[in-house]
């Protein structure tokens, strides 16, 4: 069974209808970081256990092709950092120096980009942006401080709807210097989707051919479409025919950390132990999940503290693509205990995984919700609860203001297909955001199309203030935010961080036909030359 990259899959959507590397590794040349390197003690990494320790050597990651097993009958060829789906937790502690040397293996360019961690611009890895994508057989240093505690990832940012798919993709967690509480257990569970189809070729072998799909081989020059020439063929959207669920239905198997369930490992606690989850989101659809068994708290939202958050039970977390939830409770319910999905669609009873207390291992697992209808979490409701902060703050005034309509519609040219734009237009066409450091910028969202658009600020982190005209009381702060159709929310940040930044939707088919813009810093210039050789394409 292949996995089949996101944007092929959509196309034939279309067509329906109408562990972690330590040793330093023998690899190419480094190619020159864009910007001097910064001095310090090197990553001090470990895995989620613990008792796994390594001693803070400079660390590796490779992009290389990896046999991966999903499940039984669902195997492919991926791409990965460091031969796992994700890629190895890198675990360091607020103010280290985080030092990690990307080679690249695979037979296409590739970048890390450090989604949610304000690192300084050149490191950000947006090829053509920020930097040059790591050609083949080419290595590329990145450097930065980890300033702020939280939970993160790394993936691709080049041709990211595809790279990603394939399994371009890690995490990395920021622990505080001193945490207030420490939890007893720490599992980081990240959320994605596949689809599967037998015999299909091309996929993995850094080709663009779907010859073996059904006989679609003629369609075998659409990867090369990708990128940004936001014609939509890449993406297609709701194309006022459902079109994207559709899509998205041709994923039929769901996952937490490469495996879909029963597969999925097991979350061992002991009775009476605090226990957070890290949930990532790395996929393109929002994941509803309910923990059972348990009083939960969200203490964080993409790395950032909720204040004084109140427990609930038995409510939906909705996960959109490129978010994360920190949520913990306290091991005082013995016994096995699920983690799952809520929907409707085919791969959703694959994403599972099992809470197992000490003792209970040959337990009964609870029975699953069985399509029982549970509330979901409103974050802005939910930040508010456990603080009397006014929600404003330091965003009295405003230095500057953005009205961005999010939008989609299908367009003629080359090609027909839809496009996803931010008034109106598509990148890089799009109006940018230009501010000056120290602004304190106001930028108001609106969806006016019928999906979803999770909405990612490069390099900053930004407050909610308001959702539909009523202000968020309490702070919420995060660096992607899920907009539905018909929301309207205002957010604002203090552009304290120069450089360009990309402002984008991290359903990253979207991105890739056009719903992208940029902050720019009056007077910025980027440290490295664009080369037109290097096929930068920054979607």
């Amino acid at each position: 069974m292949q996995k089949f990259p996101r944007r092929w899959i959509l196309w034939l959507a279309v067509a329906a209808m109408a562990g972690f590397v330590w040793a330093i590794r023998q690899s190419g040349d480094v190619q020159q970081p864009t910007a001097p390197a910064t001095t310090g003690r090197t990553v001090a990494v470990r895995q989620p256990d613990p008792d796994e320790v390594p001693d803070g050597k400079t660390a590796t990651i490779v992009a290389e092709e990896t046999d991966w097993t999903v499940k039984p009958g669902l195997s492919f060829k991926a791409w990965t950092f460091n031969g796992t789906i994700p890629g190895t937790v890198l675990r360091v502690t607020e103010g280290d120096t985080v030092s990690v040397k990307l080679v690249n293996r695979l037979p296409v360019p590739v970048s890390i980009h450090w989604h949610g961690v304000p690192v300084p611009n050149a490191m950000d890895g947006v090829p053509g942006v920020t930097q040059n994508a790591v050609a083949p057989g080419k290595a590329f240093l990145y450097e930065f401080k980890a300033t702020v505690p939280g939970t993160y990832w790394y993936h691709s940012h080049q041709t990211s709807a595809e790279q990603v798919d394939r399994g371009l993709y890690g995490v990395l967690i920021v622990e505080p210097k001193a945490p207030a509480v420490r939890a007893d257990r720490d599992y980081t569970l990240v959320l994605d989707e596949w689809t599967s189809a037998p015999d299909a070729g091309g996929a993995g072998d850094g080709s663009s051919g779907m010859s073996g799909a059904g006989g679609m081989g003629g369609m075998s020059g659409m990867s090369g479409m990708s990128g940004m020439n936001h014609t939509g063929g890449m993406s297609m959207g709701d194309m006022n025919m459902n079109g994207m669920d559709m899509a998205m239905a041709a994923y039929t198997t769901f996952g937490i950390n490469g495996k879909a369930y029963p597969d999925t490992d097991r979350l061992v606690v002991r009775k009476g132990e605090r226990v957070r989850l890290r949930l990532v989101n790395a996929g393109f659809i929002t994941h509803k999940i309910h923990i059972h068994g348990h009083d939960v708290r969200i203490v964080a939202t993409d790395g950032q503290p909720i204040e004084n958050p109140p427990a609930f039970r038995d409510r939906l977390i909705a996960v959109a693509p490129g978010e994360r939830y920190d949520v913990e409770f306290v091991a005082d319910n013995p016994g096995r205990w699920l983690i799952e999905c809520h929907g409707d669609m085919a791969g959703t009873p694959d994403m599972k995984a099992e809470i197992v207390y000490e003792g209970s291992e040959n337990a009964k697992a609870d029975r699953p919700d069985d399509g029982v209808a549970l509330p979901e979490i409103d974050l802005a409701g939910y930040a508010a609860a456990g603080s009397a902060d006014g929600g404003a703050g330091e965003f009295a005034a405003f230095d500057r203001e953005f009205d961005l309509k999010l939008g989609a519609e299908m367009r003629m040219g080359s090609s027909m297909g839809m496009v996803y734009t931010i008034n109106g237009r598509t990148y890089p066409d799009t109006e940018p955001l230009r501010v000056r450091k120290g602004d304190r910028v106001k930028i108001r969202l609106e969806n006016v199309s019928d999906v979803d658009h999770p909405m990612h600020l490069h390099g900053h982190f930004f407050q909610v203030l308001s959702k539909n005209g009523r202000p968020v009381t309490g702070v919420l702060r995060k660096d992607t935010l899920n907009v539905k159709p018909g929301e309207v929310y205002e957010i604002a940040f203090v552009a304290d961080n120069p450089g360009n930044w990309m402002f984008h939707c991290h359903e990253l088919h979207h991105a890739a036909a056009g719903m992208v813009t940029e902050v720019l810093y009056d007077g910025f210039q980027p440290a490295f030359t664009p080369d037109a050789t290097m096929g930068n394409q920054p979607e």
